[in-house]
């Protein structure tokens, strides 16, 4: 039976960085956003109802799965729009496969200064993983609108819970957030 860490935050936060650097050292396997998302672009533009349809459908197909694997667990990326319900939804549907089967689920929330953003949405790792952000300007232009469209930090929603940790990771290495991550959550290592 996997775990489940959701890595929230967001665009450019850190999130897959981040959860790479917690995979290296616990095993978890790495499930960012993206990985639903690029193959389906190719098909279908951003937000239209047979892109939600095929990310959802590939989204929960996998996580049913890696929740009744004998792997450690997973790290799944996501950008949360506390501010929009139907992502409070999305995230509990995906958390759903795990706790029907008693896994832990935890939350790590990220935040950053925008413009650590800005520079991070250029890195070199970003652009290999997710070839929508390649168009640098477009790129650049949904985060800013995103930024100042959306909630997508937290604020009292998970007050009381230790199932949550929120880190400013806007002067922090991945690896640095990984091992915070690690210690808060008592997650098994290598």
């Amino acid at each position: 039976m996997a775990d489940l860490l959701f890595i929230i935050g967001p665009p450019a936060v850190g999130k897959m960085t981040v959860g790479q650097a917690v995979a290296a050292r616990t095993g978890y396997r790495v499930f960012h956003n993206h990985l639903t998302i690029e193959p389906v672009l190719r098909f279908f533009d951003f937000g239209t109802p047979a892109f939600h349809r095929l990310v959802e459908s590939f989204r929960t197909g996998v996580l049913e799965e890696v929740a009744a694997s004998d792997l450690p667990g997973l790290v799944f990326t996501y950008v949360w729009a506390f501010d929009h319900p139907g992502d409070a939804q999305a995230v509990a549907g995906y958390a759903e496969p795990f706790l029907r089967r008693n896994a832990r689920v935890r939350y790590l929330e990220l935040k950053a200064a925008q413009a650590a953003r800005l520079d991070r949405n250029l890195g070199p790792d970003r652009l290999a993983e997710k070839p929508s952000k390649r168009d640098l300007d477009r790129s650049r232009e949904l985060l800013l609108r995103a930024d100042a469209d959306y909630k997508l930090n937290s604020t009292t929603e998970f007050d009381g819970r230790d199932d949550h940790l929120r880190i400013d990771n806007t002067t922090l290495s991945p690896q640095a957030v990984a091992d915070l991550a690690i210690r808060h959550f008592r997650l098994p290592t290598l």
